[in-house]
């Protein structure tokens, strides 16, 4: 059994891209809604990820009563701000709060949580249209890249299809040559399907769901589970003391696929923020260009 270290792979990423931070000066934005103590946590982790690899970062705090159009608006000044790269809202949000309006409000070059139906959809099309994945299954294929682990040929199990990690990690392992089978509340008989993979990627969001006698000898497992056991105990979905040896490779609770969801995100806001200056670039050439062409008529 090896541990595939996410915690360690996520400071060599952040490391490598000193020179793009100086180069491109990328602006993270990050909303707030609420008063959620997970959610202010995982900010905060963002907040610290972005210090440490130099991307700047502006957050936008509203109570849980801030309303619908106020967020929207936000959203609109962050969309027509060029000095911001990258937008993300922190999940969950009060129920009066429609994630799919917010979704839909973002302009999908600054979508560095890769949830618009744009870049979700674009995924579909090949390994080349995933520039802004989400960040957990992102951060998940740069690990298992990090380990020469190549998913092709493999049976790939996972469980759950949120639209955050289910069903995008699903598609990425799909174009990547991996042979997947989704899982989810419903699939009667989970056991034949893991008994049979030779990658399982967890992500149910319950204390030790996946056991030791689910999992066949050498696989391997990405647990994407944050939870907490009777004792209180940060914990994931695969019970890792009994499954860990069974395995070839698997991932810690904590210390795997989070530090790599957080990298991942940094990787997304320095590749948005490329994308828009150099198109932004490119525009001012080609009008420079057409100017000249019309000139020398």
């Amino acid at each position: 059994m090896k541990i595939l270290d996410g915690k360690l792979t996520s400071q060599k990423i952040l490391e490598s891209l000193q020179a793009d931070v100086e180069k491109y000066k990328p602006c993270l934005a990050v909303i707030l809604i609420g008063n959620n103590p997970a959610s202010a946590t995982y900010v905060k982790n963002k907040e610290k990820a972005c210090e440490r690899s130099g991307v700047n970062y502006k957050e936008f705090k509203f109570d849980d009563q801030v309303t619908q159009e106020e967020v929207l608006k936000t959203i609109d000044q962050i969309n027509q701000d060029s000095s911001i790269h990258g937008v993300i809202t922190q999940l969950p949000v009060p129920e009066h709060i429609s994630v799919p309006l917010i979704l839909k409000s973002i302009d999908p070059k600054k979508d560095v949580d890769g949830f618009t139906a744009y870049n979700m959809g674009k995924m579909v099309a090949s390994v080349d249209f995933e520039d802004l994945p989400p960040a957990t299954p992102g951060g998940m294929i740069r690990l298992l890249k990090e380990y020469n682990i190549d998913v092709s040929g493999m049976n790939a199990v996972v469980i759950g299809r949120s639209n955050i990690v289910g069903k995008p990690i699903a598609t990425m392992l799909t174009n990547r040559g991996a042979t997947v089978t989704v899982c989810h509340s419903r699939t009667k008989d989970i056991n034949f399907y893991t008994k049979n993979a030779d990658i399982i990627v967890a992500a149910v969001g319950r204390v030790n769901f996946v056991t030791a006698d689910m999992v066949k000898d050498g696989a391997i497992i990405l647990d994407v589970g944050i939870n907490r056991n009777d004792e209180g105990k940060l914990c994931g979905d695969v019970d890792f003391e009994n499954v860990k040896d069974k395995c070839s490779f698997i991932t810690p609770v904590p210390g795997g696929v989070g530090p790599m969801t957080i990298a991942q995100l940094i990787v997304n806001t320095i590749n948005a923020a490329k994308k828009q200056q150099e198109v932004s670039t490119e525009s001012f050439h080609s009008v420079e260009s057409l100017v000249e062409n019309l000139t020398s008529l």
